[in-house]
């Protein structure tokens, strides 16, 4: 307990290291659910790459979000950033002393705690009073595992006014399926808070007069936002869309374009299986 072989392809004596803070199966969900709910501004911790063979993901807790970076295996060593090292033991022994990482929207971050594999918890639990079923002739294969998207991000993007075509900066907070906005980053009320289970589509637009711009498509509206540089615009993008196609895959909303944008090769239209279809 407490202490995990890490095997990568090869028997165990060529590793033959431990590693308290290696979560093998653990998914990027499961991961920032974690580091958010029970880490703190730079706790981090290592898992298995869900997207790529023979890889590794670092996530590392920024503030409240997550950010993730890769760990590539290729041809007997370890490619972290612009480094590499001879065995994951010596990238281990270079995560230990605290190095600062930057990520490519300019965030700095320094790892300083590691979030352990195994936690102790308390031996309390509730005991069970009353235990009635509800229903009767349903199978465990007929529950359907349903969980809010819970990538966040936050950050200043220059906003287009709805009335006043003048633009504004503002402070923008992504949390489950609310993008906010607030006058400015000291401010508690947000001046608006967008559902995004309204929302119909995400995608660059090259309308405005601006660069780096993108718009999100509401029934009532489009909103049309600017970052400061192509790639914070992308990373917005990114997880903007990725919440969509979640919530595509459960409620198989349409999607929209909006006025004077392309459409987005990226968006995905997704048919719901049968099955859900009767359960929802």
């Amino acid at each position: 307990h407490g202490q995990t072989y890490i095997i990568i392809g090869v028997c165990m004596c060529c590793v033959c290291f431990v590693c308290s803070w290696y979560h093998y199966g653990l998914s990027r969900h499961a991961a920032e659910a974690l580091l958010l709910s029970n880490g703190c501004d730079g706790s981090f911790l290592l898992r298995t790459s869900q997207h790529e063979a023979n890889c590794f993901a670092l996530s590392v807790r920024a503030k409240d979000s997550v950010k993730h970076f890769t760990v590539k295996r290729c041809s007997g060593r370890y490619a972290f950033g612009f480094s590499s090292f001879p065995s994951l033991q010596d990238f281990m022994c270079h995560i230990a002393n605290q190095p600062l990482l930057g990520s490519e929207t300019g965030h700095l971050i320094v790892l300083k705690f590691p979030y352990p594999r195994w936690v102790e918890e308390p031996p309390i639990y509730e005991s069970v009073c009353v235990h009635t079923a509800i229903q009767s002739g349903r199978q465990h294969s007929d529950l359907t595992p349903v969980a809010t998207a819970l990538g966040t991000k936050e950050g200043y993007l220059v906003k287009q006014g709805s009335i006043i075509k003048s633009w504004k900066q503002r402070w923008f907070t992504l949390s489950r399926n609310q993008l906010k906005y607030f006058k400015d980053k000291m401010f508690m009320e947000p001046i608006r808070t967008l559902d995004l289970t309204a929302c119909s589509a995400v995608q660059f637009d090259y309308s405005r007069e601006r660069i780096n711009c993108f718009c999100l498509v509401f029934p009532e509206r489009t909103f049309y936002l600017c970052a400061k540089s192509g790639a914070e615009a992308d990373e917005w993008i990114r997880i903007l869309r990725w919440k969509l196609v979640r919530r595509f895959q459960i409620y198989n909303k349409p999607v929209h374009y909006g006025p004077h944008s392309r459409p987005a090769p990226e968006i995905i239209y997704l048919r719901l299986n049968p099955l859900l279809m009767a359960l929802i």
